[in-house]
């Protein structure tokens, strides 16, 4: 949910200023408990934390594709994934809502011959 959106609910509009404060520091504290706990226990900063360490990090884009995929495509041994735990519900199945966006893939280009000089 966008800021404007979130300023302009009929809830955010009602409550008063500190309940609104307390909200969001229990909103940042449920966030920050659940990268803790998912990353750790799941294991996803094992190839991550090397990068970081290194001061290297990675590409933004990347770093929001692995997170996609550790928090709506890793399971627990149970079949859950971090995210459907976190929230409390299921989720669709994360590669069959990606192919079913994906259309016709381009053909592969025509190489040219290569022509080979015989001696």
């Amino acid at each position: 949910m966008g800021r404007a959106k979130f300023d302009a609910h009929a809830l955010t509009r009602c409550l008063p200023p500190k309940a609104l404060e307390d909200w969001r520091t229990w909103a940042r504290q449920q966030v920050y408990a659940f990268q803790r706990a998912s990353s750790a226990v799941e294991g996803r900063n094992g190839a991550l934390a090397p990068l970081h360490h290194n001061q290297r990090g990675l590409p933004k884009q990347r770093y929001k594709v692995w997170t996609v995929l550790h928090n709506f495509d890793c399971r627990a041994p149970d079949g859950t994934t971090p995210a459907a735990r976190f929230f409390r519900r299921a989720f669709p199945d994360l590669f069959e809502t990606v192919l079913s966006n994906v259309g016709a893939l381009p053909r592969p280009r025509q190489r040219k011959r290569v022509v080979t000089l015989r001696h």
